[in-house]
């Protein structure tokens, strides 16, 4: 794989390769930061003496605060430029995190917690648009899923971080250590140019974002898109957030097997993303995913009913594969997606809403696993889900290879292609 990223990298600019590392780095701090708060979750609760359920809304907060910061930076950045308003977002995120490290009490922390959802709410949607504007059109695929693996090896990093740092340093010293790739994130978003494709809008016209969403194609079309993420998140959450809790207490393994388990696959995570992206330039966007969606039906009892570390890291491995490769797709498919004048918050926005609903999938399978098992909770929510995947992805649109730059200022763009009207 790393033969075939030198491949494709090596007939892009330094400013399109320095655009698509700042928008891997953000993404990937934004993973490091939300499994770093799960991974600490009993260490914060025993010093502030808060119960788990307390704990828990830490990252519910967040969530709940990241469809501002969509909303707000992506406005900002369809205005005035992607590049300010990323390289702002990554210094305000920076100290919001690092002052995490110092809070004196719960309260602090999530009011910290809620700030930083407005800085990680802006990251992705900003980062992906800028990378997708500038990535040439016949590559999107490829660099989409290698974009969307940013938050695979985010994953890692917190784990290696838990293992190296926690034992010596505690939980404050981790917050404190997510400061240092955070300005390095910072440092090379602060040589990437700015968009051209936004230059070119803004000389074309100066449409504001209300005047967009009049058009009914474009309101029904954003609706579409926050039903598909909702689906996409509830994919994700549904085979990773609960994955180790089950491993532990649903098979009584150890928590250094855990680790292991989801060292693996995440590995198997990357693959898929970095794969099916690149194959989607062949497939079709909505073909790709509707595939990996159906490979992980097939799945699905071998990953919910494995009980030896085998077969969980084989199975797990596997699904991963299918859903973080479904995933892949999206950074290419939801910029393609937005309109002209407004793709700096229209991917982010629907993105992060569709993530805030799929908050409610952990309690929901948490709930169902005290009643009947963790077997049967994963697979009563990620059946169905899957399911809504294909279905959704079969009605919509896609509009691979569209010129950015191309379409009118309230119009989606017009290369759509698919068998409804999203």
């Amino acid at each position: 794989m790393l033969n075939t990223v030198k491949g494709q990298a090596a007939g892009l600019t330094k400013d399109q390769r320095n655009a698509f590392l700042a928008a891997y780095l953000g993404w990937a701090m934004d993973a490091f930061d939300y499994f770093l708060v799960v991974l600490v979750y009993s260490e914060i609760a025993d010093e502030f003496h808060v119960s788990l359920t307390d704990m828990a809304f830490l990252t519910t907060a967040t969530l709940v605060m990241r469809p501002v910061g969509a909303l707000l930076f992506g406005m900002w950045a369809d205005r005035r430029g992607r590049r300010v308003p990323l390289m702002v977002d990554v210094v305000f995120y920076s100290i919001v995190g690092f002052a995490c490290a110092f809070a004196p009490n719960y309260t602090v922390l999530l009011v910290l917690r809620l700030l930083y959802g407005i800085g990680m709410g802006g990251e992705w949607g900003l980062g992906a648009a800028l990378a997708m504007e500038k990535i040439p059109a016949s590559r999107r695929g490829f660099w989409s899923g290698l974009l969307q693996s940013g938050y695979s090896l985010g994953y890692l990093l917190a784990a290696v971080a838990f293992f190296v740092i926690e034992p010596v340093f505690g939980w404050r010293g981790l917050f404190a250590f997510s400061l240092l790739p955070a300005l390095v994130a910072l440092w090379v978003r602060s040589r990437v140019e700015e968009s051209e494709v936004w230059e070119k809008s803004v000389r074309l016209n100066r449409t504001p974002a209300y005047q967009v969403f009049k058009n009914p194609a474009v309101l029904r079309r954003f609706v579409y898109l926050v039903a598909l993420m909702t689906a996409f998140n509830w994919m994700s959450h549904g085979t990773q957030d609960i994955y180790p809790t089950f491993v532990k207490k649903g098979l009584d393994l150890s928590a250094n097997t855990s680790i292991a388990i989801a060292v693996v696959y995440n590995i198997g995570a990357m693959i898929g993303g970095v794969l099916l992206g690149a194959y989607s330039e062949r497939l079709g966007r909505r073909r790709t995913i509707m595939i990996a969606a159906a490979a992980g039906l097939v799945v699905v009892p071998f990953f919910v009913l494995s009980t030896t570390v085998g077969w969980l890291m084989l199975s797990s491995f596997l699904m991963q594969v299918c859903v973080q490769g479904a995933w892949g797709v999206i950074p290419a498919h939801l910029t393609e997606m937005s309109p002209d004048a407004v793709r700096g918050f229209y991917p982010g926005v629907t993105y992060q809403l569709g993530n805030l609903i799929a908050a409610l999938n952990l309690p929901i399978q948490e709930a169902l696993a005290e009643r009947h098992g963790y077997p049967s909770a994963m697979a009563w929510t990620i059946v169905p889900t899957l399911a809504v995947v294909i279905l959704l992805s079969a009605i919509g649109k896609e509009a691979k290879g569209v010129r950015f730059g191309s379409s009118g200022p309230q119009a989606p763009n017009t290369a759509a292609t698919g068998t409804a009207q999203p």
